[in-house]
């Protein structure tokens, strides 16, 4: 079967969460088809359900009603064990507060999520050097997360998270805990890796830093889209980010 333009798409999904005896209705009916190899980013205040739409994507949770489709295949519907394997071989993932493993150099977390995959150790090491080059880090390769800079440990996130040739890299706020020239290197990172290997990348985020490079902007407001934005019709001025964020 030919592949569909679109890598993501997301039906009716509506997400409630219980606090005590309270119901939160947090996603009330999203609707959102995203297409292959673009950079989109998903916007919205804090609150706005834009981090539970970004789980639902990334199979982190499952909707209370609805659909969310990863290549057409209904992820919900996957047991635990298909997930894992959806989650391994199809998204990587990259968390703002990195995610690495302090007792591991560099290169050992970027060959982690290989070897979980079944790839010789060989092979992993020598993809992993690769990536950590890819990402300017073919020089510290050896260090430890405590020996390496916070964009650093940024950027050992994104190489891992390239580790098994992901379609789909999911950004859960990935500038948020480094500075503003660093954060500005993330965000060009990885549009160029968008941009030279067809990776779909979508990314939740506050920093309107990423409205540069989204080819795509996804507004969350109170649980629903409130717009759908290209690039070439995104009008921000620094009054509109005060009222917005």
């Amino acid at each position: 079967m030919p592949q569909t333009t679109h890598i993501v798409r997301v039906s009716k999904v509506t997400k409630n969460f219980h606090l005590g005896k309270v119901e939160v209705r947090v996603l009330k009916g999203i609707d959102l088809e995203i297409e292959r190899g673009n950079y989109i980013s998903i916007m919205g205040p804090s609150g706005s359900g834009k981090s539970t739409l970004f789980n639902m994507i990334g199979g982190l949770d499952k909707p209370t009603s609805g659909k969310v489709f990863i290549d057409d295949v209904d992820i919900a519907q996957l047991d635990a064990y298909e997930l894992a394997w959806l989650r391994c071989r199809k998204i990587g993932y990259i968390f703002q507060t990195f995610n690495i493993i302090p007792v591991m150099t560099a290169l050992e977390n970027v060959t982690l999520p290989m070897i979980f995959a079944g790839v010789g150790n060989d092979e992993a090491v020598e993809k992993g050097i690769q990536l950590l080059e890819l990402v300017g880090l073919g020089d510290r390769f050896q260090h430890k997360p405590s020996e390496l800079s916070g964009g650093q440990q940024q950027r050992v996130a994104v190489a891992r998270a390239l580790a098994n040739d992901p379609a789909i890299i999911l950004a859960d706020e990935p500038t948020g805990n480094l500075d503003l020239t660093t954060g500005e290197e993330i965000i060009y990172l990885l549009k160029r890796l968008c941009r030279e290997r067809g990776v779909t990348v979508i990314s939740a985020t506050h920093d309107f830093k990423m409205l540069n490079v989204s080819d795509q902007v996804v507004w969350i407001r109170d649980g629903l889209i409130d717009k759908i934005e290209g690039r070439d019709e995104l009008s921000i001025s620094v009054g509109e980010i005060g009222r917005r964020d």
